[in-house]
């Protein structure tokens, strides 16, 4: 790909013209064949999210069921699709190749659409739907900056976290632990992030432009970003992603690993189900910090008195079980649905080494996020996928701050022996 003049007339023209070939050549070869299934592994899996549906029956109500089973589904989607937030922002910032975002571009727009109806409809099974919205100020912008440091440093984001363990990597194990730590840190600060330090305004786009507004405006921003991503891949013509191993036909749909679009799509329709079928969108990291609160209260900590806890929603959360939490049931459901969906690929896998530097890694870049979460309202899933979806603007001030955070994190991945995309690799 060559570099184009600025000076040439017709270059955006131009640029458009070629997406198709410069689509194509952001991927690598498909030349790895996927490993025949681990059905013991899928057995125990299925056999795990029997139970949990059942556990949920138990405790929750049919929506909360439904909720679980869209868990299920979500884990099964990350595997498969491998939908990259962490190594997706890595490869633009490192090198410029921006297929992932592009792919992030194709899933916000997809879920815009159907959110509008939805919220507009105010119509959903478990109430008032309702959107995320959280405010504009200081803990937003520290709390993103967090995150996107930590991703990188962690090696995965929040959703990455989730369905990387259902598959079985142990390091990232300890990158959700430090997330269940940060988590607890950023509870038992909350009264100086909410109190001590002043609260901005929360702006909904909704409210100000109105639905058809609202969604033209998120459809045209990012539509201006899929053309810039484009624009930065020509100037520096990054190396190719690497594809996974798949298998061919249709057994890619159970066996291989999905297209970016493909994964892109379901991911957004899956959430707009959630937001359906629960009243709310898609989140992750709120139930880090109940795990973290439950674990303690076993210990004999009076963890009901601190002042996250005091929050009458926050309090419901901890008075009942966590099969009736929300996230948590969304959350138990990424790892088991990417448990099966790793063993029908034939890639469940249990790493008995890690190097004390990625182990330590893992750990503060999950504190980092879990701290960084709870600041900024959300996470790569709260605040960024769901936030933009529901048209609050604090959605797209964290993506650009955590995109700040990301730039750091980057220079901090060698401390911990992690590496980062070079323009002369072949292969991202």
């Amino acid at each position: 790909m060559s570099v184009v003049d600025e000076r040439e007339p017709g270059r955006l023209a131009r640029v458009l013209r070629e997406i198709p070939a410069t689509e194509r050549a952001a991927f690598g070869p498909q030349d790895r064949a996927a490993k025949p299934p681990q059905w013991t592994v899928v057995a125990v899996g299925l056999v795990l999210a029997a139970l949990f549906l059942a556990g949920v029956s138990t405790v929750a109500p049919a929506t909360m069921v439904g909720t679980a089973a869209l868990g299920l589904a979500l884990g099964f989607t990350l595997f498969h699709s491998r939908f990259g937030f962490t190594s997706g922002w890595r490869q633009l910032v490192a090198v410029g190749q921006g297929a992932a975002i592009r792919a992030h571009m194709v899933m916000l727009g997809t879920a815009s659409v159907l959110f509008a109806v939805i919220l507009a409809s105010g119509t959903a099974l478990a109430g008032e739907p309702r959107g995320y919205t959280s405010p504009i100020g200081i803990g937003l912008v520290v709390g993103a900056f967090l995150f996107g440091l930590g991703m990188q440093v962690g090696g995965s984001c929040a959703s990455g976290t989730l369905f990387a363990v259902g598959s079985g990597q142990s390091a990232i194990v300890l990158t959700l632990f430090g997330f269940v730590v940060g988590s607890m840190f950023a509870v038992l600060t909350h009264t100086f992030w909410t109190r001590t330090v002043p609260q901005g305004p929360s702006v909904n786009l909704a409210q100000v432009l109105g639905y058809p507004g609202a969604l033209a405006a998120t459809l045209l921003v990012l539509a201006a970003i899929t053309v810039v991503t484009w624009v930065v891949a020509r100037r520096r013509t990054p190396p190719p992603v690497e594809r996974p191993p798949s298998a061919r036909g249709a057994a890619r749909v159970l066996q291989g690993s999905w297209p970016m679009w493909a994964g892109a799509i379901v991911l957004a329709v899956l959430n707009a189900a959630v937001l359906f079928v629960s009243a709310a969108p898609w989140g992750v990291t709120s139930a880090f910090a109940l795990w973290g609160s439950k674990f303690l209260e076993l210990l004999g900590v009076d963890v009901a008195s601190w002042a996250y806890w005091q929050v009458p929603a926050n309090a419901k959360s901890l008075a009942g079980p966590v099969l009736a939490d929300r996230i948590s049931n969304l959350d138990i459901g990424i790892m088991i649905g990417a448990l099966v969906a790793s063993a029908l690929g034939g890639a469940f896998v249990l790493h008995r080494r890690i190097p004390w530097k990625l182990a330590l890694g893992a750990v503060l870049g999950g504190i980092a996020m879990g701290y960084g979460a709870r600041l900024a309202g959300g996470c790569n899933i709260g605040a960024y996928f769901s936030g933009i979806a529901s048209f609050s603007l604090h959605g797209w001030i964290w993506a650009v701050v955590a995109l700040g955070g990301t730039w750091v994190g980057l220079r901090l991945r060698p401390l911990f022996g992690l590496s980062n995309p070079k323009p002369a690799d072949s292969l991202c």
